[in-house]
């Protein structure tokens, strides 16, 4: 379905991304047998056919938001762990390429483009999820380095990872204004991980640091903000890989209810099928929407979207949750069978209204716009 915001660029972008993921990314039993292994290949892939780039702002790599929101619905489609392993080189590095020096930039991003090193955003602790103020790891200087010492969690491509941006509390303020973002080398010493297992395959992990030497990104007491500008900039693009997971259901949903008899004929000819399968296309459509303005805005030049970026988000993954669901439904048994491609949807889909801001956030975030500035 084309529309008004994406350009022929774009649009080619995404057929590059859907050759790439019927060549790579078909065998999807390989991402549970082993997602810490499988995400280096995927990477490395990723990073071979160039498409590392468009998780990279300029110069050092090619993103603009429609193209970062374009590659992570058409790899979404295929595979849940290639779409995070496609975003995390970019939400983990986007504070080197906001913050960082040109030392820094130019010693980390050509190799984060070129998949060489993995990278982490580690902000989530065991006392601090959606309330990022409530950050308790602590940084200390120690000359031209800091040293931090913290747990952090639910920290993607853990153990991993080749660099971690790293909020930590650096000033005595108790809130936000004391935060600060920390380069970190995973080479450094002091640093442990033990891994977790989330429901769908993915490499994830809790994170310890003990006087482990980082760098100061930008300004100390910017963290924060630096942090929510992350957040504001790839949002829009979890709604994005929303659309893939729901636009991966719907096919598959389609091509089911066209071989499934009941009662002597295929579920295509019930009616109560065919408004389902109604339903979730026209949901489908208006969140892919919500997500290319978004993005489409941001490209033109806006400032800030953090309304528009949490609304798009709020509205896809609530959306996709419903549209995997309603598959799980159409396929019956087979729908909840291990090894199934919904069953794996299903699984896959529900991290997304929970990370970069859980639904409940995104409202919050809405209702703050509305009340300030109306609709």
């Amino acid at each position: 379905m084309t529309d008004p915001f994406l350009e022929d660029r774009h649009r080619e972008l995404g057929d590059r991304v859907r050759v790439f993921g019927d060549k790579h990314l078909r065998a999807s039993a390989r991402d549970e047998a082993d997602p810490a292994e499988r995400t280096r290949d995927v990477a490395a892939r990723l990073a071979e056919a160039e498409l590392l780039a468009f998780a990279v702002p300029p110069p050092h790599g090619s993103m603009d938001l429609r193209s970062l929101a374009v590659v992570r619905e058409n790899l979404a489609y295929f595979s849940g762990l290639a779409d995070a392993a496609f975003a995390m080189q970019g939400l983990g590095s986007f504070a080197v390429s906001r913050a960082g020096t040109d030392v820094q930039r130019n010693r980390w991003l050509p190799a984060v483009v070129a998949g060489e090193i993995l990278c982490a955003f580690a902000v989530s602790e065991p006392e601090a999820g959606s309330d990022m103020a409530a950050v308790r790891t602590q940084a200390d200087r120690d000359g031209a380095l800091w040293r931090l010492s913290g747990v952090k969690t639910f920290i993607s491509n853990a153990g991993i990872a080749g660099l971690y941006t790293v909020l930590a509390r650096s000033a005595g303020e108790a809130d936000h204004r004391g935060l600060s973002m920390f380069l970190v080398d995973a080479d450094a010493p002091g640093i442990s991980v033990k891994p977790q297992e989330p429901i769908a395959a993915h490499p994830l992990g809790e994170v310890r640091f003990e006087e482990t030497p980082a760098l100061l990104l930008g300004e100390e007491g910017k963290g924060y903000r630096l942090a929510l500008a992350t957040l504001d900039t790839f949002r829009p693009s979890v709604g994005a890989a929303a659309c893939g997971l729901a636009a991966r259901a719907l096919d598959e949903s389609v091509r089911w209810v066209h071989v499934r008899r009941q009662f002597g004929r295929p579920l295509s000819e019930f009616q109560a099928t065919q408004m389902a399968l109604a339903e979730m296309y026209a949901d489908l459509a208006g969140a892919r929407l919500l997500v290319r303005q978004a993005a489409w805005m941001k490209d033109q030049g806006a400032e800030r979207i953090s309304r528009e970026g949490a609304v798009a988000k709020l509205v896809a993954t609530e959306m996709a949750q419903r549209v995997v669901d309603r598959a799980v439904q159409i396929h019956g048994g087979q729908g909840v069978m291990r090894g199934a491609t919904v069953e794996r949807l299903y699984r896959e889909v529900r991290a997304l209204r929970i990370y970069e801001g859980t639904s409940e956030i995104q409202k919050l975030v809405i209702a703050r716009h509305i009340l300030k500035e109306g609709r």
